[in-house]
């Protein structure tokens, strides 16, 4: 398990930053997995994130801790996912999300790869 995870599954939400158009757009996630060197986000194709994902794969995720002053930036290269093994093990490993989305094949249900270009601990 990598520190970035370790610490982003710690805060419990963090927030993932995209571009929307010339601006930054940023919102609460909570739902990740890592899968060897790369983490994966959950997402539903009803909201401007994945848009703003599948236009510009560059993105941002930011967390702090609530107990301390340490925080964590993510800054990384997201690309959808349709791999129904890691939905499948996404739903086991963020039981929210069956509340949401109940089973792989269900509608809206978007995953997405994040490759890691640099983690910041502070």
């Amino acid at each position: 398990m990598s520190k970035a995870y370790e610490f982003l599954k710690e805060c419990g939400s963090f927030f993932v930053l995209t571009i929307n158009d010339d601006f930054p757009a940023g919102r609460p996630f909570g739902a990740v997995m890592e899968v060897g060197e790369d983490l994966y986000l959950s997402t539903n194709d009803m909201n401007q994130a994945h848009k703003q994902m599948r236009a510009n794969e560059h993105i941002q995720i930011v967390a702090k801790k609530p107990t301390s002053r340490e925080w964590i930036r993510i800054t990384g290269i997201a690309t959808e996912c349709d791999n129904k093994e890691l939905k499948a093990r996404m739903l086991k490993e963020c039981p929210v999300l069956q509340q949401r989305f109940g089973a792989v094949g269900m509608e809206h249900f978007i995953m997405f790869k994040v490759k890691a270009v640099n983690v910041e601990i502070k």
